[in-house]
């Protein structure tokens, strides 16, 4: 069991953030926000694979115009993100954001920042403070990139304190997966503000994702993070994909089953990976890819780890002797019938 940080609890639209909540899946749009019917497309399609909540670029008054007729035609919360031009903030609340987000390296001037926090307050709508290496306050800037990180956001966080604005969401994103690790284990112990985690610019596919799930995954198994955004160069879809996996992987929340098979070697006596990426398809397409609760299913190659890995699994035991091409049909027929 991991024992997570205690936080206030946020809600964006409908989804509550941090307080126990269960940790909610972010990703971005990228397209143009100006773009509506585009925007609405992509939205609709990230939502069907598990996205919990969307954001958007703003980056002018087009992009800020365009919130409200998308937010008509979505069901997920949208967040607005804004840089350089506190006004656009101003446009996407009244528009009806459910969050803004903003960054303390380019949204600067203190009373920009307390209109900002009067409209959100006004509207009763979070504000994260979104912190990234690239763009930490100036004064931060000669510092080593964890305490920039730690001091841009708490520097920020004492202007909203002061105006007794507290539904606020922190987070502190660095391309170096060890400064950004080490900056949210910091952070973690000076407030008690949900934390949006995400490693930013992790790059291309694979080694984004090998840098996300590292950065990701050690702050879970901390006990720390409430949200999380894998920040991808490739198809928004693989950031809903691998947030889930890393969710999973460490046992916080449950997407259908898990399947436990061996890399083989040449005691494998039949195609394992045809069988196991057969599996994984077949399960995605059938109804029982929505169930919650866990489970584990052991599709294995040989007898030296076989046995052992299988009986741990849920599914894995031998119940009767099946053809090797009938092998995935009656696994997901014993799946659909029996749990």
């Amino acid at each position: 069991m991991i024992n997570r940080r205690k936080t206030r609890q946020i809600k964006v639209g409908g989804v509550k953030i941090g307080g126990g909540a269960p940790v909610s899946i972010q990703s971005m749009a990228k397209v143009e926000t100006s773009n509506v019917k585009a925007a609405v497309s992509e939205i609709k399609r990230l939502e069907s694979l598990g996205c919990e909540i969307i954001r958007v670029a703003v980056k002018n008054a087009k992009d800020a115009e365009a919130v409200r007729p998308i937010k008509k035609k979505i069901r997920i919360p949208l967040v607005c993100d804004i840089h350089f031009d506190y006004r656009l903030a101003l446009k996407c609340i009244e528009a009806g954001a459910d969050k803004i987000r903003l960054n303390p390296g380019n949204i600067k001037r203190r009373e920009e920042i307390r209109e900002i926090i009067r409209a959100a307050k006004r509207v009763k709508i979070p504000i994260r403070i979104g912190v990234n290496s690239g763009s930490v306050s100036t004064q931060y800037a000669v510092r080593r990139t964890q305490y920039a990180l730690v001091d841009s956001a708490l520097q920020y966080i004492k202007l909203f304190e002061a105006m007794e604005f507290h539904d606020i969401i922190i987070s502190l994103k660095a391309s170096d997966v060890a400064a950004t690790v080490d900056a949210y284990r910091k952070i973690a112990k000076q407030c008690g503000y949900p934390l949006h985690l995400g490693v930013t610019a992790a790059g291309p596919y694979d080694s984004g994702i090998v840098k996300s799930s590292i950065g990701i995954g050690a702050l879970l198994l901390d006990g720390i993070g409430d949200t999380i955004r894998v920040s991808l160069t490739a198809d928004p879809a693989e950031e809903i994909i691998a947030a889930k996996r890393i969710l999973a992987a460490v046992g916080l929340r449950h997407f259908g089953p898990e399947i436990i098979s061996c890399p083989t070697c040449g005691r494998c006596q039949v195609d394992l990976f045809k069988i196991v990426n057969a599996t994984e398809n077949a399960i995605r397409t059938t109804q029982y890819a929505i169930r919650k609760s866990p489970l584990s299913i052991a599709i294995m190659g040989c007898e030296v780890n076989g046995p052992g890995e299988a009986k741990e699994a849920d599914i894995g035991k031998v119940v009767k002797k099946v053809s090797i091409n009938d092998a995935v049909q009656e696994l997901i027929k014993l799946l659909v019938t029996s749990y």
